[in-house]
């Protein structure tokens, strides 16, 4: 079904296009992308963004900007802003982490806003700490219905879809609380956690007719960190799977770092896109990263690939009796 539509909205019909795009939304957002939540290829830059239990993990205050443009020239394909800011206190021997995440995705009429309060409890256990996380905040889901009225839609050939009483016509907004768990654990050499999103599957309604529910999502990643026989190059492998019980989706990638300064890789997304890596670390704690997902699929005829930027800052505040001082990450 889904190679159909993918099929149908690559064909060379305009009109056709645009209805089939809206039955791909209305019938996928749920099990491909929000029940997915947003797709970032640089994951392994920004754990925190899909598992609370990683705040805090460098044991500076990081700040972390995504920009995503999805599918570059295909109508309506949307983009996605991420932005979180985590801070760590240490008590004795634990660690106490607070954050801040906020996501903007935008597909199609479909609007999707999240705002969250992180928290992380971090303690040494073995050769490497363990985390236990979790955040609360609120999910707002919003549908364009007055931009959707605009389209002529065949109704002789689309009949029942246009006399559907739960497709809006005017703008609709609507909110639910939200939250998710997660574990991590770390070493020098490697990293695993999983984290359960949405964990009290959130139900947004828009007015008395519709509503949609933000169904739970399980996130499972790895990642080494191995030097080569130049201790100047790293490698980086790295996972991330993901899945609703439903669907799944699996990330498989990897990357080389040089002298803690550049890096460079390949990412693998199964049966979706091959991705492109990039990046440099900028001296201050400053960093900057690039993703280009080429699709595998029919989608590589129809959009010029989809683009991601992420942008980072660490660095540590302390507090002294003389003065306040501010170390970078990089020195």
């Amino acid at each position: 079904m889904f190679r159909w539509v993918v099929n149908e909205i690559v064909s060379k019909n305009p009109m056709k296009r645009k209805v089939i795009f809206f039955l791909f939304l209305s019938t996928f957002t749920g099990s491909v992308f929000s029940q997915f939540d947003a797709q970032l290829s640089q994951y392994m830059l920004n754990h925190a963004v899909f598992n609370p239990a990683a705040v805090g993990e460098s044991g500076m205050i990081d700040g972390t900007l995504h920009h995503r443009v999805n599918w570059w020239g295909f109508p309506g394909a949307g983009n996605t802003t991420a932005f979180d800011i985590n801070y760590p206190v240490k008590i004795g021997d634990s660690m106490h982490c607070l954050g801040f995440s906020a996501l903007n995705d935008e597909f199609g009429w479909f609007s999707n806003k999240t705002f969250h309060l992180q928290y992380a409890y971090k303690r040494n256990l073995g050769e490497g700490k363990l985390s236990i996380g979790t955040d609360i905040g609120v999910v707002s889901l919003g549908f364009s219905g007055d931009s959707l009225a605009g389209h002529t839609i065949d109704s002789q050939e689309y009949p029942y879809f246009t006399a559907d009483p739960e497709v809006p016509t005017t703008n609709v907004v609507g909110m639910s609380f939200d939250m998710s768990m997660g574990v991590w654990y770390s070493t020098k050499d490697w990293y695993a956690g999983v984290s359960y999103a949405h964990l009290n599957q959130p139900t947004v309604k828009w007015g008395n007719a519709t509503e949609f529910t933000q169904y739970s999502t399980l996130y499972l990643t790895g990642g080494l960190s191995m030097p080569l026989q130049d201790p100047k190059y790293v490698l980086k492998p790295s996972m991330l799977f993901k899945s609703d019980f439903t669907a799944w989706e699996l990330d498989l990638s990897t990357r080389i770092e040089y002298d803690n300064k550049f890096w460079g890789g390949i990412s693998y997304r199964y049966a979706d896109a091959v991705v492109f890596l990039t990046g440099i670390n900028i001296a201050g704690g400053l960093s900057i990263g690039y993703s280009f997902d080429l699709s595998t699929n029919k989608l590589i005829t129809s959009s010029k690939g989809t683009h991601e930027i992420i942008l980072a800052y660490s660095f540590e505040y302390v507090f002294t009796k003389s003065s306040t001082k501010y170390k970078s990450i990089r020195f």
